[in-house]
């Protein structure tokens, strides 16, 4: 599957989900109020018509349940969909410039959880009485509530439940069809080559993994981790995959490096790359990640 926004082409018609578990917002003609992952309220008069998001994936959630025109600018690394290049930039999402976010006047920043370096900007943002929300996806079902939230600041309540009841559908598909494996295959994910760093339990590839039916080759219950090839060698993986992104730019094929013919994956050929950004990053395209590695892993099932 490709870059941007080919998910996009496939929601079909909305309609209105009702999650279990999960707390609509109550909106009135006074106040829209969510609570965001930090357990904090956040509270609006009326849809946010100026959002900032502060991280990629946030952006991306944004466009995917129709608020893209309200989104009124972007980090410097936003490149997810293409139109979001347009917009003004605001610094980085680890530094965001709190002086151009306040003369954009936003009624709504979206930042990230795991930005903790941008926390004193984040507290500048509020004393100057913007509404900064938190939120932290770290699964499928939290993306999922993420848009459902977002959707509800912006007054997109029905666009964002009916793209999530979509991407719920795709998921299920996925499952179907590997349900019946019996022997899951083992996946060893390449965040970084040097030094070799590889996903955890603890990471959204993690989830990813399985969700399309296969199993992490490492144990670990954080979500990046520095391995050694000794033991990258013990846990031989089935599927050896590698990301390339900004993490891991321009990584050498594991069929080119020193030793790494002695993996069964690379031997067999069953080497896999992929988008970081789709991969790593906890948004609606999550569900293209699942479906791209599940076809890469069991082409078999999957012709």
């Amino acid at each position: 599957m490709g870059d941007g926004f080919k998910f996009m082409g496939r929601l079909g018609i909305l309609a209105v989900l009702i999650m279990p578990g999960i707390v609509p917002a109550v909106s009135t003609a006074a106040a829209i109020r969510v609570t965001d992952d930090a357990g904090q309220p956040i509270e609006l008069r009326e849809p946010a018509r100026r959002v900032i998001p502060l991280y990629g994936a946030f952006a991306e959630m944004l466009y995917a349940v129709g608020a893209g025109a309200q989104v009124a600018a972007r980090t410097q690394a936003d490149r997810i969909p293409p139109e979001i290049e347009r917009l003004p930039s605001v610094g980085t999402h680890m530094r965001p410039n709190v002086e151009l976010i306040i003369g954009l006047k936003p009624d709504l920043v979206v930042q990230s959880a795991s930005r903790r370096e941008a926390i004193p900007e984040m507290d500048r943002l509020r004393e100057a009485g913007i509404p900064v929300a938190v939120f932290s996806p770290a699964s499928i079902e939290d993306i999922f509530l993420t848009m459902m939230r977002l959707g509800s600041l912006t007054g997109n309540e029905d666009s964002a439940a009916g793209v999530v009841q979509q991407l719920r559908r795709r998921l299920d598909e996925v499952r179907g069809k590997v349900a019946a494996v019996p022997n899951p295959r083992s996946v060893f994910f390449e965040t970084r080559a040097e030094p070799l760093t590889t996903a955890g339990e603890g990471s959204i590839v993690h989830r990813i993994i399985e969700a399309a039916g296969a199993r992490n080759a490492v144990s670990s219950e954080r979500g990046i981790v520095q391995f050694n090839f000794e033991a990258l060698l013990l846990a031989d993986p089935d599927v050896y995959v590698v990301q390339k992104g900004p993490m891991n730019r321009s990584p050498i094929p594991p069929e080119k490096r020193p030793h790494f013919g002695r993996l069964r994956s690379v031997r067999e050929g069953r080497v896999i790359f992929v988008d970081e950004l789709m991969m790593s990053r906890p948004g609606p395209r999550s569900v293209d990640a699942v479906e791209e590695l599940a076809r890469a892993i069991y082409p078999e099932i999957f012709r």
